[in-house]
Protein backbone atom coordinates (compact mmCIF):
# COMPACT_ATOMS: atom_id res chain seq x y z
CA UNK A 1 0.00 0.00 0.00
CA UNK A 2 1.24 3.47 -0.90
CA UNK A 3 0.23 6.25 1.46
CA UNK A 4 0.72 9.96 0.84
CA UNK A 5 0.17 12.56 3.55
CA UNK A 6 -0.84 15.98 2.27
CA UNK A 7 -0.57 17.58 5.71
CA UNK A 8 -3.07 17.92 8.54
CA UNK A 9 -5.43 14.89 8.22
CA UNK A 10 -5.45 14.69 4.42
CA UNK A 11 -4.30 11.33 3.03
CA UNK A 12 -4.21 9.38 -0.20
CA UNK A 13 -4.17 5.57 -0.04
CA UNK A 14 -3.33 3.79 -3.27
CA UNK A 15 -3.61 0.03 -3.56
CA UNK A 16 -4.04 -2.05 -6.68
CA UNK A 17 -6.13 0.00 -9.08
CA UNK A 18 -8.01 1.92 -6.39
CA UNK A 19 -7.12 5.35 -4.99
CA UNK A 20 -8.82 6.66 -1.86
CA UNK A 21 -8.68 10.18 -0.47
CA UNK A 22 -9.52 10.81 3.17
CA UNK A 23 -10.55 14.26 4.43
CA UNK A 24 -9.16 16.03 1.31
CA UNK A 25 -8.36 19.46 2.76
CA UNK A 26 -6.16 21.25 0.21
CA UNK A 27 -7.31 24.87 -0.17
CA UNK A 28 -6.39 26.75 3.02
CA UNK A 29 -4.15 23.94 4.23
CA UNK A 30 -0.76 25.55 4.91
CA UNK A 31 0.93 22.14 4.91
CA UNK A 32 -0.41 20.91 1.58
CA UNK A 33 2.32 20.80 -1.09
CA UNK A 34 -0.21 20.59 -3.94
CA UNK A 35 -3.74 21.79 -4.75
CA UNK A 36 -6.74 19.57 -5.29
CA UNK A 37 -6.42 20.30 -9.01
CA UNK A 38 -3.06 18.46 -8.98
CA UNK A 39 -4.70 15.21 -7.88
CA UNK A 40 -4.70 12.96 -10.94
CA UNK A 41 -6.66 9.95 -9.68
CA UNK A 42 -9.41 9.41 -7.13
CA UNK A 43 -11.97 6.62 -6.92
CA UNK A 44 -13.32 6.94 -3.37
CA UNK A 45 -13.43 9.84 -0.92
CA UNK A 46 -13.98 9.24 2.80
CA UNK A 47 -15.15 12.18 4.91
CA UNK A 48 -15.11 12.03 8.71
CA UNK A 49 -17.06 15.23 9.42
CA UNK A 50 -17.92 18.55 7.85
CA UNK A 51 -15.51 20.97 9.53
CA UNK A 52 -13.76 22.87 6.76
CA UNK A 53 -10.34 21.39 7.49
CA UNK A 54 -11.71 17.89 6.80
CA UNK A 55 -14.47 18.07 4.20
CA UNK A 56 -12.14 20.35 2.23
CA UNK A 57 -12.55 19.96 -1.54
CA UNK A 58 -14.68 16.81 -1.43
CA UNK A 59 -17.29 18.08 -3.87
CA UNK A 60 -14.78 19.42 -6.37
CA UNK A 61 -12.80 16.19 -6.38
CA UNK A 62 -15.88 13.98 -6.60
CA UNK A 63 -17.15 15.91 -9.59
CA UNK A 64 -13.77 16.01 -11.32
CA UNK A 65 -12.95 12.30 -10.91
CA UNK A 66 -16.44 10.80 -10.70
CA UNK A 67 -15.44 9.52 -7.26
CA UNK A 68 -17.83 8.01 -4.77
CA UNK A 69 -18.16 9.93 -1.49
CA UNK A 70 -18.61 7.99 1.74
CA UNK A 71 -19.84 9.91 4.78
CA UNK A 72 -22.44 9.73 7.49
CA UNK A 73 -25.96 9.74 6.05
CA UNK A 74 -26.88 13.24 7.25
CA UNK A 75 -23.79 14.80 5.66
CA UNK A 76 -24.40 13.03 2.35
CA UNK A 77 -27.94 14.41 2.35
CA UNK A 78 -26.54 17.91 2.91
CA UNK A 79 -24.03 17.53 0.05
CA UNK A 80 -26.49 16.37 -2.59
CA UNK A 81 -28.25 19.75 -3.02
CA UNK A 82 -24.77 21.29 -3.39
CA UNK A 83 -23.91 19.14 -6.39
CA UNK A 84 -23.11 15.60 -5.23
CA UNK A 85 -24.91 13.29 -7.64
CA UNK A 86 -26.99 10.33 -6.50
CA UNK A 87 -24.73 7.78 -8.13
CA UNK A 88 -21.70 9.06 -6.20
CA UNK A 89 -23.41 9.39 -2.81
CA UNK A 90 -22.72 6.63 -0.27
CA UNK A 91 -24.44 7.53 2.97
CA UNK A 92 -24.04 5.20 5.93
CA UNK A 93 -23.95 5.23 9.71
CA UNK A 94 -21.90 4.07 12.67
CA UNK A 95 -21.52 0.31 12.86
CA UNK A 96 -22.34 -0.20 9.20
CA UNK A 97 -20.06 -1.54 6.48
CA UNK A 98 -20.08 -0.89 2.74
CA UNK A 99 -17.98 -2.62 0.08
CA UNK A 100 -16.40 -0.57 -2.70
CA UNK A 101 -13.79 -1.91 -5.12
CA UNK A 102 -13.33 -4.93 -2.85
CA UNK A 103 -12.59 -2.76 0.20
CA UNK A 104 -14.70 -3.22 3.34
CA UNK A 105 -15.35 0.26 4.75
CA UNK A 106 -16.69 0.18 8.30
CA UNK A 107 -17.85 3.41 9.92
CA UNK A 108 -17.03 3.78 13.62
CA UNK A 109 -17.53 6.45 16.24
CA UNK A 110 -15.28 9.42 16.98
CA UNK A 111 -15.39 11.76 19.97
CA UNK A 112 -15.51 15.22 18.45
CA UNK A 113 -18.11 17.62 17.01
CA UNK A 114 -19.69 18.22 13.63
CA UNK A 115 -22.04 20.73 12.05
CA UNK A 116 -24.10 18.02 10.34
CA UNK A 117 -24.65 14.54 11.72
CA UNK A 118 -21.88 13.26 13.99
CA UNK A 119 -18.12 12.80 13.50
CA UNK A 120 -16.86 9.36 12.55
CA UNK A 121 -13.79 7.26 11.87
CA UNK A 122 -13.26 4.34 9.49
CA UNK A 123 -11.83 0.85 9.64
CA UNK A 124 -10.78 -0.28 6.17
CA UNK A 125 -10.08 -3.90 5.27
CA UNK A 126 -8.44 -4.31 1.88
CA UNK A 127 -8.60 -7.40 -0.38
CA UNK A 128 -5.21 -8.60 0.91
CA UNK A 129 -6.57 -8.34 4.51
CA UNK A 130 -4.52 -5.24 5.34
CA UNK A 131 -6.52 -3.36 7.99
CA UNK A 132 -6.29 0.42 8.41
CA UNK A 133 -7.98 2.41 11.16
CA UNK A 134 -8.41 6.10 10.39
CA UNK A 135 -9.73 7.75 13.54
CA UNK A 136 -10.65 11.19 12.23
CA UNK A 137 -10.63 13.99 14.77
CA UNK A 138 -11.19 12.35 18.13
CA UNK A 139 -10.44 12.32 21.78
CA UNK A 140 -9.38 9.13 23.48
CA UNK A 141 -12.17 6.65 24.28
CA UNK A 142 -12.03 3.20 25.80
CA UNK A 143 -14.02 1.48 23.08
CA UNK A 144 -10.94 1.67 20.87
CA UNK A 145 -10.10 -1.55 22.68
CA UNK A 146 -13.16 -3.16 21.09
CA UNK A 147 -11.82 -2.31 17.63
CA UNK A 148 -8.84 -4.54 18.43
CA UNK A 149 -11.19 -7.33 19.46
CA UNK A 150 -12.94 -7.31 16.07
CA UNK A 151 -10.02 -6.34 13.82
CA UNK A 152 -6.31 -7.07 13.51
CA UNK A 153 -5.23 -3.48 12.87
CA UNK A 154 -2.08 -3.14 10.80
CA UNK A 155 -2.02 0.64 10.50
CA UNK A 156 -3.65 3.27 12.72
CA UNK A 157 -3.80 6.91 11.65
CA UNK A 158 -4.26 9.04 14.76
CA UNK A 159 -4.26 12.76 15.64
CA UNK A 160 -1.60 13.83 18.12
CA UNK A 161 -1.83 17.63 18.03
CA UNK A 162 -3.94 18.26 21.12
CA UNK A 163 -6.29 21.25 21.61
CA UNK A 164 -8.97 19.89 19.23
CA UNK A 165 -8.07 16.17 19.46
CA UNK A 166 -6.00 13.68 21.41
CA UNK A 167 -2.55 14.83 22.42
CA UNK A 168 0.66 12.78 22.26
CA UNK A 169 0.07 10.95 25.55
CA UNK A 170 -3.50 9.99 24.76
CA UNK A 171 -2.64 8.92 21.21
CA UNK A 172 0.11 6.66 22.54
CA UNK A 173 -2.37 5.06 24.92
CA UNK A 174 -4.79 4.64 22.01
CA UNK A 175 -2.12 2.53 20.29
CA UNK A 176 -2.01 0.33 23.38
CA UNK A 177 -5.77 -0.20 23.13
CA UNK A 178 -5.74 -0.72 19.37
CA UNK A 179 -2.75 -3.12 19.40
CA UNK A 180 -1.80 -1.72 16.01
CA UNK A 181 1.42 -2.72 14.28
CA UNK A 182 2.14 0.76 12.87
CA UNK A 183 0.88 4.23 13.68
CA UNK A 184 0.90 7.27 11.42
CA UNK A 185 0.47 10.54 13.35
CA UNK A 186 -1.69 13.28 11.85
CA UNK A 187 -3.38 16.57 12.77
CA UNK A 188 -0.14 18.08 14.06
CA UNK A 189 2.06 20.96 12.95
CA UNK A 190 -0.56 22.64 10.79
CA UNK A 191 -1.06 25.69 13.00
CA UNK A 192 0.61 27.01 16.19
CA UNK A 193 -2.28 25.70 18.32
CA UNK A 194 -1.19 22.13 17.57
CA UNK A 195 1.92 20.24 18.64
CA UNK A 196 4.74 21.12 16.28
CA UNK A 197 6.58 17.77 16.26
CA UNK A 198 6.21 14.06 16.96
CA UNK A 199 8.97 14.02 19.57
CA UNK A 200 6.75 13.63 22.63
CA UNK A 201 4.55 11.13 20.83
CA UNK A 202 7.56 8.96 20.01
CA UNK A 203 8.64 9.02 23.64
CA UNK A 204 5.15 8.20 24.96
CA UNK A 205 4.70 5.46 22.38
CA UNK A 206 7.94 3.77 23.45
CA UNK A 207 6.63 3.61 27.01
CA UNK A 208 2.96 2.75 26.44
CA UNK A 209 2.91 0.70 23.24
CA UNK A 210 6.48 -0.43 22.51
CA UNK A 211 5.32 -3.00 19.94
CA UNK A 212 3.79 -0.30 17.73
CA UNK A 213 6.09 1.16 15.08
CA UNK A 214 5.99 4.92 14.47
CA UNK A 215 5.83 5.85 10.78
CA UNK A 216 6.25 9.62 10.47
CA UNK A 217 5.44 10.45 6.87
CA UNK A 218 6.97 13.38 5.03
CA UNK A 219 4.38 15.68 3.55
CA UNK A 220 3.75 15.01 -0.12
CA UNK A 221 6.07 11.98 -0.32
CA UNK A 222 4.39 8.69 -1.36
CA UNK A 223 5.45 6.03 1.13
CA UNK A 224 5.00 2.27 0.91
CA UNK A 225 3.73 0.87 4.19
Amino acid sequence: MEITWFGHSNFRLATGETTLLIDPFFEGNPSAPVTYEDIEACDIILVTHDHGDHIGQTLELAQKHNAKVVAIFDLIQALMPKGLSDDLAVGMNIGGTVFLDGIAIKMVQAMHSSITGVPVGYILTFPDDTCVYYSGDTGLFGDMGLFAEFHDIDIAMLPIGGHFTMDARQAAYACKLLKCDTVIPMHWGTWPLLDSSTKEFAERLAMMAPDTRLAELKVGVPTEI
